[in-house]
């Protein structure tokens, strides 16, 4: 039999069970959230939601979904390397990843890198800017982003492919399948992304006037998930979600001279969890085991690697009951012990324990009060009494006033203390108060929301460069951290015509409260812009950031910064309504060519393109 015979026979099959399920689909659309907490008690603190369309709009990976949408500042070691965030002016280990509802940042280096993520494994994911460390603990200082797996309860099968082909031969593929019924709800899930990512840098010769390019900067991301709960009934469920990735880097170069090596690291997460509603009491238990690892090549043609591996066993157990109409009351008790051993810092066991305690108070339909504390158990350091105390009151269908005041705390990793060349087994943990006023207004299809805050945080972690040239972490005494973020949006639709605009701008001044100084890699301005069009079977856009200049020494000379720079994409789509989509697109990303990197010596690429087809039955 031909290919082109193999590939008529499977689609006819697929088609025949196409028509056989559709039969089935009814219109319930009843959807459990992976995070509860997260709408439960976010109603003082600005939350940004990006759903399936804007998360489809954008390149795979997570950096650059996050980065054109959201105010978090991103620093890459060039395209597809190591990427970490800088949220409200603070480090890469205070923004904290929710996944399912639990804190998956590396229990090695305190934070996440957005590299290894891939956007389109999630249903949708939400960034909640602000101090989260009652709920979500150690490391929630700055913001969280929350990754979600929503399973549906209803009757439908449905399968999303998606492959990209780009410049550098930049593949992806990505392949996502939902099959429930008011019993059963199952995803399974398939991501990789991959390039050679050879590309050249602008305006850049080495001294023989020979071309630079970015070398050994190849990298292959692969995800699978499998996701499934089960309703016993209308008040029992039980969940269980599962994810494993595998990351494989070579780390580009700085000079042509550098010994290439490589980063190979990867996770294995499994969640199972219990979710019980009886009236007025409800339950919510979690198990979860956690699993990552790296190993690193200091030259890749030799096959010898230094290693780290974690692993962390974390329960939680969530017990609401619901005192009045208007008054919840949720307990929360949870237990995470890690083993990590490696190379880089030795083997060693670390057990937190901690209890918390949340209120949330409807007193009318137009105002709503929430409150929580925490308390932190560690055989390594006193945890103080964190707290998060805000309120919500609609003055009216224009105006909505937002609250907030917490006090949060984060705890020194093991490559904090341990680490082989730099680890400093004397530091002490941070903590910080903050306080932020939101101001939000609705007017027909306009959402515009206005937040200011105030941090001040003592004994930040920073890992600083020593007189020896060697990195090291220290505390710095105090850091005052200040600001002011924006969200707008706005849709539209003119007969067949729809219109829609998103923007976000962020000033943060963020310095140390000695010296005066900027911190380095905080940028005081961020913007971001995107408008969309789609009339029919066809849409397009276009967006843009901006990104201010940086300081990247302490002193801030100003010779020693990043420029300021601005990147725009565009990009169109048809969908030929084959299937329930059969979307064909194509785009331009860095439009206008311009020269930028985000940490020195990191070029990142030209006008480059993209083409996507995505199919949906």
């Amino acid at each position: 039999m031909t290919l082109k015979k193999r590939f008529a026979f499977c689609l006819l099959l697929l088609c025949q069970i196409i028509s056989a399920q559709n039969d089935s689909i009814t219109k319930l659309k009843e959807v459990v959230v992976s995070d509860a907490n997260l709408k439960k008690y976010s109603n003082s603190q600005s939350v940004l939601k990006l759903n399936d369309s804007v998360i489809n709009k954008n390149e795979a990976l997570l950096t650059d979904l996050l980065n054109f949408n959201s105010t978090i500042y991103f620093k890459e070691y060039g395209r597809g390397m190591l990427s970490t965030v800088s949220f409200r002016g603070t480090t890469a280990s205070q923004t904290a990843v929710i996944w399912n509802g639990i804190n998956i940042n590396s229990q090695m280096n305190g934070s996440t890198d957005f590299n290894t993520i891939s956007g389109s494994d999630y249903n949708s994911i939400s960034i909640k800017a602000g101090g989260g460390s009652v709920l979500y603990g150690s490391g929630a200082v700055g913001g969280t982003v929350h990754l979600n797996n929503d399973l549906a309860f209803y009757n439908r099968f449905e399968t999303n492919l998606k492959l990209d082909y780009g410049s550098f031969n930049t593949i992806g593929i990505n392949f996502k399948t939902n099959i429930s019924n008011k019993k059963w709800s199952a995803q399974i899930g398939f991501s990789k992304n991959s390039s050679t990512n050879d590309y050249k840098y602008i305006n850049k010769h080495n001294w023989k006037g020979e071309q630079r390019w970015n070398q050994n900067g190849q990298y292959d991301v692969i995800t699978m998930s499998a996701n499934v709960g089960y309703k016993f009934d209308a008040k029992n469920s039980l969940k269980l979600y599962s994810q494993t990735s595998n990351t494989d880097r070579n780390t580009s170069l700085v000079s042509e001279t550098e010994t290439k090596t490589r980063y190979v690291n990867g996770f294995n997460r499994n969640l199972l969890e219990y979710d019980g509603d009886y009236g007025k009491f409800t339950t919510n238990l979690k198990a979860a085991y956690i699993f990552e690892n790296y190993q690193y090549y200091p030259d890749n043609a030799v096959n010898f690697f230094t290693y780290g591996k974690t692993e962390s066993f974390i329960t939680k157990a969530d017990l609401g009951y619901k005192i009045s109409k208007s008054t919840q009351i949720n307990g929360v008790l949870d237990y995470n012990r890690t083993k990590g051993y490696g190379t880089g810092f030795g083997d060693h066991v670390r057990e937190i324990s901690s209890a918390a305690l949340l209120v949330k108070q409807d007193i009318s339909t137009d105002w709503k009060n929430e409150f929580g504390i925490r308390k932190e158990f560690t055989d390594n350091y006193q945890s103080p009494l964190l707290f998060s105390l805000g309120s919500s009151y609609q003055f009216s269908k224009l105006y909505n006033l937002k609250l907030n005041l917490s006090r949060n705390f984060r705890i020194p990793t093991f490559n904090d203390l341990y680490w082989e060349q730099g680890g400093n087994p004397n530091l002490k943990p941070e903590s910080s108060y903050q306080a932020e006023i939101g101001n939000v207004f609705t007017f027909k299809n306009i959402s515009l929301t206005q937040t200011f805050y105030y941090m001040k945080i003592k004994d930040l972690l920073q890992w600083i460069p020593g007189s020896n040239g060697i990195w090291s972490p220290q505390n710095t005494d105090k850091v005052n951290s200040y600001g002011a973020e924006t969200l707008l949006s706005w849709k539209k639709q003119f007969g067949k015509n729809i219109f829609a605009a998103n923007a976000t701008y962020a000033y943060t001044a963020s310095k140390n409260d000695e010296t005066k100084k900027q911190l380095f890699y905080t940028p005081l301005n961020k913007v971001t812009g995107s408008v969309s069009y789609s009339r029919n079977r066809i849409s397009a856009y276009y967006q843009f950031m901006f990104n201010g200049f940086v300081y990247t020494t302490e002193n801030n000379d100003p010779k020693d910064i990043i420029n300021d720079y601005n990147v725009s994409n565009i990009g169109i789509d048809y969908d030929f309504k084959f299937l329930d989509t059969f979307k064909l697109g194509f785009q331009v990303l860095n439009l206008f060519n311009k020269e930028y990197e985000s940490l020195e010596y990191r070029p990142q690429p030209g006008r480059n393109f993209n083409m996507y087809l995505t199919l949906k039955f």
